[in-house]
């Protein structure tokens, strides 16, 4: 039996936008169930993938970008991070966004750990992880307008202590993390 075989199968039957922004798109579909007749609304969110990356510099300093975000209503500690732009490769949005958030590059070419569904309960994107080794400054951060981001380094071995101190509360940071000790161990 494959994987979603007991599952009942469902129907499209209209998908309309309520609103299209440049960030992502709320979309409402109407289904049935194969196996009852009622009508089923389902509200999507549709969002490009994201990266996010583990950056870590040749003495073993991670570094992180803190920002305050709106929903969250707070300064956040995380891995840079960004949204994948059009015609851009995984690997490409990473070292980008990196860049951008950062000012740091490295020579070596992005190790990919992992990528997982954001939310598949309501959300169409996917978080891509990367391991970026051997980081070192090249330039100043080329931030967005309406970006204000503060990058900080700390010991790689001090990250556990930072997310059980709950300075670290991002959960793709913590995931990012796990992944990279995996990786590295």
């Amino acid at each position: 039996m494959r994987r979603n075989e007991h599952l009942a199968r469902r129907s499209t039957i209209s998908s309309e936008y309520i609103y299209k922004t440049s960030f992502g798109h709320l979309r409402k579909d109407s289904f049935e169930l194969q196996n009852k007749e009622e009508t089923i609304y389902y509200y999507v969110h549709e969002y490009p993938d994201w990266v996010n990356a583990v950056v870590l510099t040749k003495d073993k300093q991670i570094l992180l970008v803190e920002q305050y975000r709106h929903p969250g209503n707070d300064f956040f500690l995380e891995v840079p991070a960004g949204k994948v732009e059009q015609g851009e490769s995984y690997e490409e949005g990473i070292i980008r966004e990196v860049q951008e958030e950062t000012g740091y590059t490295s020579l070596k070419k992005p190790i990919l750990l992992g990528e997982f569904m954001v939310n598949p309960a309501t959300q169409t994107n996917k978080v891509i992880t990367f391991l970026i080794l051997d980081a070192f400054e090249t330039s100043s951060q080329n931030l967005d307008d309406n970006e204000d981001v503060k990058v900080k380094t700390f010991p790689f071995d001090a990250m556990e202590e930072l997310i059980e101190d709950k300075k670290i509360t991002q959960l793709f940071t913590v995931s990012a993390y796990f992944l990279a000790k995996n990786y590295l161990s």
